[in-house]
């Protein structure tokens, strides 16, 4: 379902002068409140939606024995986009994922809070190199998903991708954030 809001004829109908500028900042800030203890009153996944849906994704290569798989990614690079991850989203394309950028390499834990799809978490080391996969994760759980070892990024797909392609540990990420 695609939801459009024209605020400027919503707030030109139903707001004062002087409270526009408030409803306008409370209908975009309420959203992004709740992932960090706020109280969330609007849909995040009309901020979510409209983020994945802006055409801002990076190619990213899958190299396995089964051949070269190629997805579109989001790239999470700071603090506030990797706290926010894909929480709250309901749908991925099947040749999206979101890639996590950790900055240097280092042992990493992921979870599912909040997360409504079941994921494959694949984790990868700075040379593009797969260091193990966690299959199938729970939605909303918020157990600990560990890598095996330091990893520089995390990518994240729809559950039973990494199956459906064969990928395994020692597997080749291609993507410019990692150097072979």
């Amino acid at each position: 379902m695609k939801v459009i809001f024209n605020f400027k004829s919503i707030l030109a109908k139903s707001c004062a002068p002087s409270l526009c500028g408030v409803a306008v900042l409370l209908a975009v800030a309420a959203p992004l409140s709740a992932p960090y203890g706020g109280q969330g009153y609007f849909p995040f996944d009309l901020i979510s939606s409209a983020r994945a849906q802006s055409g801002v994704f990076e190619p990213l290569t899958l190299v396995s024995s089964s051949g070269k798989h190629v997805f579109q990614v989001e790239v999470m690079r700071n603090d506030a986009q990797r706290a926010q991850g894909l929480m709250f989203r309901r749908q991925m394309a099947a040749d999206r994922g979101m890639l996590f950028d950790f900055e240097r390499e280092a042992p990493v834990s992921m979870w599912m809070k909040n997360t409504y799809l079941p994921l494959d978490m694949i984790f990868i080391d700075r040379r593009g190199r797969i260091v193990n996969i966690a299959e199938n994760t729970e939605p909303l759980s918020e157990r600990t998903i560990p890598s095996a070892g330091p990893v520089l990024g995390v990518l994240e797909v729809n559950a039973g991708t990494a199956r459906r392609l064969g990928l395994k540990a020692g597997d080749v990420v291609e993507h410019s954030m990692f150097r072979p």
